[in-house]
Order: structure tokens, then sequence, then C-alpha cells
């Protein structure tokens, strides 16, 4: 700023300084005689239009004039300098030079931004925060910086199922490894858990059909119809292997305790380890369909306790008693399943002549009767997360290509997103916002208190798996095809297109990911100082 522009704003400043002390005694006549500190003669943040907003932005714009809001004529300045009995600062007393330097004395303190974690200098904030509204503003608040890994693949095989825990991460492939992440140290070496097939048949183990872990355990069920258990604590040697005549068609995991459910053909069977360690069939029901459905019910006691789900049939499997009917319609087939400590919800399919739409039941375990008939839809339910939604909510995703949040309470829609083009296939949400994923490839991050989309990302191939917490998600991309097309196996463009893929993502880290989606998107911009602004506006790929 050159000397004719400092001195203009000084002068002007000193005009708005005599305005705001003659409004102020005006207001408070008992402080007439009282000399006030700088920052009183600015208003407070929601009027900061005439006050630092304006100071700052005439600083940055060195046209030594304030901004619109804060002009006013000289007649009406005059006026209220006239009414003042405090006169403004001299010039050449050195009274300007203290006035400035106290200004930057104080725009220096004031460094904080509200809402916004951020590293960037207070009038360059300013300068681009004072532009939105209330809106844009609360969707800016949600930025957070963080990285993405993606977890490295098998080069010869493809993703088969993924599942995580806490950050733990298990994964299957078509060649019948199973490897597992701990995300939480960011361990990038992960470990084979051994399967004991033979060594000298390479290429010959089979398909892993589905992978589940929790806090102590792993367990894989193969294409031929045998399950691996491991024991995370004790070794990467499955610690009880068990073989069923036929393909396992479903397997669940108890989060809570080591409790495994499996169904192939028309038999559930529930592993549990007795008190010496050894494992043992707890339970054994048989069922009058193919099973496409099972969950295991937390915090049942000493019983484990089922939901299984085959065609039109929903059963209550108690380890303690013979399989229970719990819902039965002819024709009207369940296409999704979840449940909780007392509930089960599940999706249904609407077929027949009289035509209902398609619904979500859901069902008390404890009372065993329907306690909510939720939506009313054209597409088939392809989702519902009940046991981790906010109590009295429920998510759920829907063919047709909207995720809905039900309110348990009134039995009610409380939100409807157009989510994804070609349906959703993964959803979970908690207290204020939504992760979504889409059957074309697209993860969607929504907070659903402003219904609005804050990121996404996409991939190649439908969404299969999104768990998060409030440090990190864990989505993975599962192709339909389980088969290596490219014949080339060194071509790690033409497999990396065809193979799957399992992000995991981390928020709020100091230290960098080491490996990244977008290696220049975290630069340190050590050589071009005046560029490391850390805006943290494009997440989560930033971690600057």
């Amino acid at each position: 700023m050159d000397n004719h522009n400092l001195d203009e704003f000084r002068r002007r400043w000193q005009e708005e300084l005599a305005q705001a002390q003659a409004l102020r005694k005006r207001r408070r006549p008992e402080a007439a005689e009282r000399r006030p500190r700088l920052p009183e003669v600015a208003p407070g943040r929601g009027e900061q239009a005439s006050g630092y907003l304006a100071l700052a932005q005439s600083l940055l714009e060195g046209a030594g004039r304030p901004p619109a809001a804060a002009r006013t004529t000289r007649a009406e300045r005059q006026e209220a300098a006239s009414r003042s009995r405090s006169p403004p600062a001299r010039e050449g007393a050195g009274g300007g030079e203290q006035l400035v330097d106290q200004l930057i004395r104080d725009l220096n303190e004031m460094d904080d931004v509200p809402f916004f974690d951020i590293q960037l200098p207070y009038e360059l904030a300013i300068n681009i925060f004072q532009y939105l509204d209330r809106k844009e503003l609360g969707r800016c608040a949600q930025n957070r910086k963080g990285a993405v890994s993606e977890l490295e693949h098998i080069p010869d095989a493809v993703l088969c199922d993924v599942h995580s825990h806490d950050g733990v991460v298990i994964a299957g492939y078509t060649s019948g490894d199973v490897r597992v992440w701990d995300t939480r140290t960011w361990d990038y070496i992960a470990p084979f858990l051994d399967s004991e097939y033979e060594e000298d048949e390479p290429g010959m183990q089979p398909y892993v059909s589905f992978v589940r872990i929790n806090s102590s355990l792993a367990v894989a069920a193969y294409e031929d119809g045998f399950l691996n258990i491991w024991d995370l604590r004790t070794g990467k040697d499955p610690i009880h292997r068990f073989e069923h005549d036929a393909r396992i068609q479903a397997l669940a995991l108890s989060q809570e305790d080591a409790t495994v459910a499996t169904a192939s053909a028309f038999d559930v069977v529930m592993l549990h380890p007795n008190e010496e360690g050894y494992w043992q069939i707890a339970a054994e029901f048989e069922v009058q369909k193919l099973v496409d459905y099972l969950e295991i019910v937390p915090d049942t006691g000493r019983y484990p306790v089922a939901v299984a789900t085959a065609g039109d049939l929903v059963y209550l499997l108690k380890a303690d008693d013979s399989a229970r009917t719990l819902h039965y319609v002819y024709g009207q087939p369940v296409t999704c399943l979840d449940v909780s400590a007392n509930q089960a919800a599940f999706g249904v399919k609407s077929l027949g002549w009289v035509y209902e739409g398609n619904k979500i039941l859901v069902y008390s375990l404890e009372a065993e009767r329907c306690l909510s008939k939720l939506g009313n839809a054209l597409g088939d339910f392809t989702c519902v997360n009940l046991r981790d939604s906010p109590p009295n909510l429920m998510v759920s995703g829907n063919m047709d290509r909207r995720v809905r949040v039900h309110d348990l309470r009134t039995d009610t829609i409380a939100l409807s997103l157009s989510a994804h083009q070609l349906g959703v296939s993964a959803v979970q949400m908690d207290d204020w916002k939504i992760v979504s994923g889409g059957e074309e490839g697209l993860v969607s991050v929504w907070d659903y208190r402003m219904n609005q989309k804050l990121w996404e990302v996409h991939s190649r191939h439908p969404v299969r798996h999104i768990s998060f917490n409030s440090r990190r998600l864990i989505t993975a991309n599962v192709p339909y095809e389980r088969v290596v097309r490219s014949a080339d196996l060194d071509d790690f463009a033409a497999h990396r297109r065809h193979r799957g893929l399992v992000h995991a993502y981390e928020f709020a880290v100091d230290q960098l990911a080491f490996q990244s989606a977008l290696p220049l998107c975290r630069s340190s911009c050590d050589t071009m100082a005046g560029h490391n602004y850390d805006l943290a506006l494009t997440f989560p790929y930033d971690s600057i």
C-alpha cells in the first residue's frame, strides 16, 4: 500500500471511528467519557460488513477505501464527527501509525475462523467465505483432512468378497487366498491366512465365496463347501475347519463373540467353541428352501440366535429351540436383511395380482410379530442397515436409485435421496451423514441434515461393502465376473480394470498414507510456499 493510499485509509478509518463513537454514546450515555478499545469500535462478528471485514478487504484490495457496505457520505461523517467529544487522532503526530499498527495486531490475533478446520491467513479466509451463504458455509464446514489408500491386490486373482470390523479388513480372492489388513496402523504388508490346501497344487484352490471378521476371528467359506476359521491373536493357521456336502450359500459371524453360522443346501449350522476351546456344532436346523441371507442376532446371551431368509420365508433360529417361521407370504421373496439386538428388518418384493408396492418389514424378535411396514417403492429394496443406524431410524437402498431414511416411530420416510444411477448396493448412516454405494461403482457421502452431497468417488465395479466410523471408511468394489479377463498378467492396467478394489480412507491423519490414489494432491508444496494454504477443500485426497 503506497503512502497516498495509507493516508486515505487512515483518514477514512478516523472518520468511521468518530461515527461509531457517536453512535455508541447515544446507546450508552454512561460510557461517553470512556475511551474505547479498538476491538470495541467494530461491530460483532455478525455485523462485520463495516468493521474488520471491511478493513481487511480494504487492506487486501490495496485501494485505500472501505467496501461499498461501509461507505458513508462526507456530510454524514462530518456531522458524526462534530457530535463526538473525542476528536480523531491527528495526522503527523504518530497517532495514525499507532492506529494502523494496533489494527494489524488485532487482525493477527483474530486468526480463528469459526467452524472451519483449516490453516488460512485470516484476511484470505474472510475474502473467501464472505461470499457464501449459510448453507454453503455449512457444507464447507464438513471438509476434513484425510488420507486414502488402495489396499494391495493379488496380481493373478479377482476380488470375491470383502468384510471389515473396526478398521481391520479381510478379503477373499478367486485364487483361494484370504488376506487381512489392519488399517488402524496402515499395515500395507498384509498377511495371507493359510488355508491348508496342498501347496503342490497351485491354482487348484476353489474360489472364496464369503469372508467375515470380528475383533478376534476371521472366517472364510469356499466354493467346495469348506469353511476355515482363524484366530487372529494366535497366527495364520486355521484353528478349525468344517466341511459341508454342498456349496455354502450364506455365512454369518457374530460381532460380539465366537459364533459362526453357515447355510448349505437346506441346512443351517451354528458353530461355537465349548469351555475347553474346542469348536463344535451348537445347533443345526433344516429349512424348506435355499437360504439367501443369514445374520446372527447380537447380545443374545448363552444361546446364539440367527435370522435366515429363504425365498419368501424368514426363519428365527434359536440354538435351544427348533426353527420357527417369523414371516411368510407366498410369492413375495425377501430381497435384503439386517438385524439388531431385538429387531429384524428385511425387504419384501411385492408380486401377484394385488400389487402393494415393495416394502421393508420390521419385526420384533421377542414378540415375533410385525411392528412396521415401511416404504412403498416400485423398485426392490437391495440393502438395509438397522444395526448401525441411530435410535428410531433406519436407512435403506433400492433399485429405484434412491436412499431412504425411515422413522420407526411414525412409520414414515424421513428423507429420500436420489443417489445412484444403477441402484443402491450398500448403505450406512450415523447421526448426521449417510454413506451409500451404487451398482455403477460410485461411493457418495451425504449430510442428511442439509440434504446435500459432501463428496463422492468412483471405481469401475459395484460397491459391495461399506463400513465407517468417526475415524475411517472402508469401501470395496467387487466385480460381477470372477475371472481374469487379461491373459497377460503383467499388464497391470488391464488387470486393474477387472480385479476389484478395496479402499481405506483415514480422517484427520497427520502422517501421509504410504500410497495414495493421487500422489500429486498430497504434495507438501514446500518449493512454493505461497501456495501452501492448506485449503482442505478436496477431501479425501487432501493431506497437506
